[in-house]
Formats: C-alpha cells, structure tokens, sequence
C-alpha cells in the first residue's frame, strides 16, 4: 500500500464519525383469548415511512425511560417497559441540513396497558396495530425487521399458554 493509499485510508477512519444513539420502543399487546400479539407502528413525521416510537436521549432519564416517554408522545401508549433492551438496529438519519448520520437504536419492549385519546403528536402520523410479521414487511431497516421476528418467535410460549388457560 502506498503513502498517499494510507493517508487517504487513515483521514477516511479519522473523519468517520461513531453513530450517535436513540432509544426505542416496541409497543405491544397479546389478545390472549385469540392467541394474537399484536404491535403498534407509525409512519414517521418527515418521510412517512413505518418506524416504531424512538428519540434521542434525554438528561437524567434511563434509556428504558426515554423508549417510554417516546412512546407517549408519537403514538399516545402508556404501559410497563423493560429495563433490559430487547435489541438493536442501525440507520442513517438525514438531519435537516441534508447530512446523513449514522444512528444505533437500543430497542425496549413495551408491554401497552392504556392507549390514550390524546397525546403531544396525535395527528402527525398513522398508527396500527398489527402482526409482528406485518410489522417486518412494513418497517425498511433489516435489523429492525428482524428484532419483529424474534419478538415473535420469544411471545408464542406466553400466547400458547394464555390460550391453554382460556381455552381449558
């Protein structure tokens, strides 16, 4: 490699930034007499695609604590969140100023007990509740639909024994 192959290289690792960090949530509910999990999506604000609720860090707030609060604002849920992340995923955000960055999302799940008729974003985005595989088809960053497919895969014990008890 020569001199001019390594400075390039070296400036490139230099300039690269780490990824900055967000804290989501991944609100869901289990209709336990039909056997179905369900989760909530949202388009976002600015582009419309399918995201789940998510923001950046906030002071004095855990990140469990932030993927709640997210949670309240964009799309009106309350419930109990773990502490514990359930995952992560990467994207590229497009800041106002047109420069992309790169972002690590830490996920939560949140198990939603109250869905409320007023919220601070209510009316800035659609909202479903649906299929964790619906959920993959409609959200575009790989690693998040396949943190819906796990999800999935971790709550069909807890759905097949709430059904055994409805059922018998």
């Amino acid at each position: 490699m020569g001199f001019m192959s390594k400075v390039k290289r070296n400036l490139h690792l230099m300039l690269q930034r780490p990824p900055r960090q967000q804290y989501a949530a991944l609100c869901y509910r289990m209709k336990k007499k039909q056997g179905l999990l369900e989760v909530l999506v949202a388009t976002s604000r600015d582009t419309g695609r399918w995201v789940i609720p998510k923001g950046w860090p906030m002071t004095d707030k855990k990140a469990h604590q932030v993927a709640e609060r997210e949670a309240y604002e964009e799309v009106g849920v309350k419930g109990k969140v773990e502490k514990e992340p359930l995952g992560h995923y990467h994207y590229r955000k497009t800041l106002d100023n047109g420069l992309k960055i790169p972002v690590v999302v830490q996920v939560h799940a949140l198990e939603v007990d109250e869905c409320l008729k007023s919220f601070p974003e209510k009316g800035s985005r659609k909202i479903a509740w649906v299929s964790c595989e619906e959920a993959a088809t409609r959200v575009h960053e790989p690693e998040l639909k396949i943190l819906f497919l796990q999800f999935a895969e971790k709550m069909e014990p807890l759905l097949a024994g709430a059904q055994t008890k409805v059922v018998g």
